[in-house]
């Protein structure tokens, strides 16, 4: 598979968290086509569950929507940072909880018809509050929710952010 890095084109944009190409790639028939693509270092979710079962959610304000959205914790990794570090990070900052626990539940890219970033879930378990840690500007209030609760949330469309909604589905097929 090609590095969308190296194929032919420009940066179009380059932030701290992401870089926008428009490059060309070669279809299978052989003709030449534009793509524009934002490429990401990658970033962990977190479904973090206390002793009763109970999901830590965050409510997180939105601005690319307009909207505060329930999510699970989650964030980007640094440069260097192993993805499990990252999650114990970013638990620990936008919840306030560390996990005694955690482990892999799977991968999976969040929109990779135009984007490269590939998300890291984690379950964490065996939770200590410690306290939040937020970054500037970060506008993050956290709820600790029963599970059935949960589960409503999804069916009448209260919680509909795509990674926590893939997080939730990973952690049930784990069983």
């Amino acid at each position: 598979m090609d590095d969308p890095r190296t194929l032919p084109g420009r940066t179009v944009y380059l932030g701290r968290r992401i870089e926008v190409r428009t490059v060309q790639v070669r279809r299978p028939d052989g003709t030449i086509a534009d793509r524009d693509l934002v490429l990401h270092r990658g970033s962990v979710g977190i479904v973090a569950r206390d002793a009763d079962g109970s999901l830590v959610l965050i409510r997180n304000r939105r601005y690319a929507v307009g909207e505060t959205l329930w999510e699970l914790p989650a964030g980007t990794l640094e440069p260097g940072e192993s993805p499990q570090d990252c999650a114990r990070r970013e638990l620990r900052e936008e919840t306030g909880f560390e996990a005694g626990r955690i482990v892999p539940l799977g991968r999976f890219f969040l929109s990779p018809g135009y984007c490269s970033e590939e998300m890291h879930a984690f379950l964490a378990t065996d939770l200590e509050a410690v306290g939040q840690d937020l970054d500037d500007g970060e506008e993050i209030s956290v709820e600790v929710v029963p599970d059935g609760r949960v589960r409503a949330m999804i069916r009448d469309g209260t919680l509909r952010d795509g990674k926590t909604l893939a997080m939730l589905a990973l952690e049930r097929a784990r069983g």
